[in-house]
């Protein structure tokens, strides 16, 4: 089997699954926003169960609109408190205290490999990172998993992601993962698992890791994993004492299909108006003018993304009439990058240092665009309307190319740049 029918078989208690099986499987841990926690609350409530299955396997993270900007949002803030407080759950982030759900969710320790975790939110594939096998739910389903503590899953096909070669100069996993999505399409992977494996992956921190994992769903897939290894445990015993069984593929596991990437002859990739799955080299659209550039979200917003920018904004200004908007995906990630100077250099650059928060990249809060106007960002989706107004357009790109693009003023290559 591969990783994903093993943690599916080891959470229904069988000895094996087979892709397009229905299960029934224990869930070990459990996540909710802000934005999709109230509606969980509502219907948990109205299941009549007085408590949570195990209060200790509930995560609860204000993320979205963080902190409140309407009094919409601090409504729903007030909700979640009050849940947390109701069912003394131990793991509520409120403002102040966490960062992005999916980052805080990692950087916790609230995820093992071996895992089954599901989350009220698309992105919750991030967590394959570490080998667990995670995935979004519903709210309403999410309140059903409040009450039983159990789930129903068919068992997905997988898709294999053999990555070999050396990164070349200034491309990132985001690279990767853009001209991924580029050749499956944006509905090549529906319902399907994604496994990113090859003798590259050793070489790809947790971090880049949880990038790759982090937008399989924009291709439709179920869940993104990666088989633990040394980089994985090394990890997981800095953040967590929680014990975990370590699964992972079989040599001779089989794919419903294979997809090769060769890192040799990967360039920087960007994602174009309006779909994520309409990717080309960052050399095809160079010159495009842009009006903002974003650094965060639970795609790129991590400690390594920031370094990244660092380096193409130390000592330089962003372009005239360029807006840089930098958020950090946590309140730790926060502190490290607070500590190591970086603040100063996107100061000193014109940039806008915002805290964790998904604002900016879902279009709720901080940072919209005006119609017209045109963003490169290094967060997941470019949706019409994604980030403010429907008529603006988006393109997705590696901290790298965006922040080498924020001092251009138009979107460029930065593998082409001097020594940054």
């Amino acid at each position: 089997m591969n990783i994903a029918e093993k943690i599916l078989a080891f959470a229904s208690g069988k000895d094996e699954v087979k892709p397009g099986e229905i299960i029934d499987a224990k869930v070990d841990m459990a996540m909710v926003n802000e934005i999709t926690g109230p509606l969980a609350i509502q219907a948990f409530k109205e299941i009549g169960t007085p408590k949570v299955w195990d209060r200790n396997r509930v995560v609860m993270v204000l993320d979205h609109q963080v902190p409140a900007d309407s009094v919409k949002s601090a409504e729903l803030h007030k909700i979640m408190r009050a849940f947390a407080k109701e069912q003394e759950i131990p793991f509520f982030y409120d403002v102040g205290y966490g960062g992005v759900c999916h980052q805080v969710m990692v950087e916790k320790g609230h995820v093992c490999p071996g895992e089954l975790v599901v989350g009220a939110d698309s992105h919750t594939c991030t967590y394959g990172a570490v080998g667990a096998f995670a995935t979004g739910i519903g709210s309403t389903e999410m309140a059903g998993v409040f009450a039983t503590g159990t789930i129903w899953l068919k068992v997905p096909s997988t898709i294999k992601v053999n990555i070999t070669g050396k990164f070349q100069r200034f491309v990132t996993p985001k690279d990767v993962i853009l001209y991924v999505i580029g050749k499956v399409g944006a509905d090549g992977a529906n319902y399907r698992a994604v496994e990113f494996t090859g003798p590259s992956i050793g070489n790809v921190s947790v971090s880049g890791r949880m990038t790759l994992c982090n937008m399989t769903v924009e291709m439709g897939a179920k869940t993104g994993l990666i088989s633990p290894d040394k980089v994985t445990l090394e990890y997981i015993k800095d953040v967590t004492d929680k014990q975990f069984k370590i699964l992972a593929s079989d040599e001779n596991a089989s794919y419903e299909r294979e997809v090769e990437v060769n890192l040799e002859k990967l360039g920087p990739q960007v994602a174009c108006p309006h779909s994520v799955d309409n990717v080309k080299p960052v050399k095809d659209v160079e010159g495009t003018q842009i009006d903002q550039a974003f650094i965060g979200s639970c795609t790129n917003g991590r400690l390594e993304d920031l370094e990244l920018a660092a380096k193409f904004l130390y000592g330089k200004k962003i372009a005239k009439n360029v807006r840089l908007i930098i958020s950090p995906a946590s309140q730790d990630v926060y502190m490290q990058a607070l500590k190591r100077g970086l603040f100063e250099v996107f100061l000193k650059a014109g940039a806008l240092v915002c805290n964790p928060t998904c604002g900016a990249c879902f279009g709720g809060h901080m940072g919209l665009l005006a119609p017209g106007e045109v963003c490169v960002s290094a967060s997941n989706r470019n949706f019409i309307g994604r980030m403010g107004s429907p008529e603006a357009k988006v393109y997705l790109a590696s901290p790298a190319t965006v922040a080498a693009s924020a001092v251009a003023g138009k979107i460029v290559d930065p593998s082409t740049l001097g020594e940054a």
